[in-house]
């Protein structure tokens, strides 16, 4: 098996996969409470399309409000609240995953300060892309406001941009029209979701330009990303290594911005040691 398939887990295909093969979690997708076109009510029909049993919704730098407790069944499919949050470490910028979170004091009031850096970054953004190609984008600033929904409105403006064309040419790292974010600090990230969650990962740990410094980080968490949809090959044995010398647990989702779930994640016996980290309300 080639390391870009093994990595990526199991895709729910009755024609090909075993039913041991099949992925029954799939832990990190995004609705429309961030930059995702799924509506929380839509989950269990698109997790049962894919045959996903459990589905992590981690919105970026926000948890779900229609989520009221950290593990919830709706419609047969239990849904893991969660959420992604970026910190700011040496190296430069990683994503850590919190399941199971809880609210506290704390990590709501984080939360609360990186969407009003949010609204205001998106604002920006906005105003020099209007001023740039002289449109009128109509996205009002808003908690969850992320670049691929200013992306979206460049697409269906009289722009000649498309959504892949916008990043690349506009609001991308090294475009005319970016503007960073203010996000949460390393240490301060890892101490907000150990206090409010079950279990504290480190999302698509290849996809960070130092992959060394990002698995260094990942050694002192809970767990570690290892099934995902990187779309090119990469280094699972390396990643295996990390996960048995740290004691680590192998979590994996699709990373899914659209309907479509359960294009990587856990099979029953890979999630086993993490469903028993969840609170599970059955």
């Amino acid at each position: 098996m080639a390391a870009d398939d093994s990595i990526r887990g199991a895709v729910a295909d009755d024609s090909t996969d075993s039913p041991a093969d099949r992925v029954v979690a799939d832990l990190h997708t995004h609705t429309t409470v961030s930059d995702g076109t799924l509506r929380l009510d839509e989950v269990p029909a698109a997790a049962r399309e894919a045959g996903v049993d459990w589905v992590a919704v981690t919105d970026h730098d926000r948890i779900h409000p229609g989520l009221d407790a950290p593990v919830v069944v709706r419609d047969g499919v239990r849904i893991v609240r969660g959420i992604e949050l970026r910190v700011e470490a040496d190296h430069g910028r990683l994503d850590l995953l919190g399941y199971a979170v809880e609210h506290t004091d704390a990590l709501d009031a984080e939360i609360e300060r990186l969407q009003a850096d949010r609204r205001e970054r998106g604002a920006a953004i906005c105003r020099r892309v209007e001023d740039r190609l002289e449109v009128d984008l109509g996205v009002e600033p808003r908690p969850g406001l992320g670049r691929p929904h200013i992306a979206r409105a460049i697409d269906d403006s009289p722009a000649p941009y498309d959504y892949a064309a916008a990043f690349d040419e506009l609001i991308g790292h090294d475009g005319p029209c970016y503007v960073a974010r203010d996000v949460t600090d390393l240490d301060r990230g890892v101490e907000l979701l150990r206090e409010a969650s079950a279990l504290v990962g480190l999302a698509h740990p290849f996809r960070y330009d130092d992959v060394d410094a990002a698995l260094d980080i990942a050694r002192e968490l809970d767990a570690v990303e290892r099934f995902y949809p990187y779309g090119r090959p990469v280094d699972v044995d390396r990643l295996d290594r990390v996960v048995d010398a740290a004691n680590l647990l192998a979590t994996g989702g699709s990373d899914a911005h659209d309907r479509t779930l359960g294009a990587a994640g856990l099979t029953a016996a890979a999630f086993a040691p993490v469903r028993e980290r969840l609170l599970d309300p059955s």
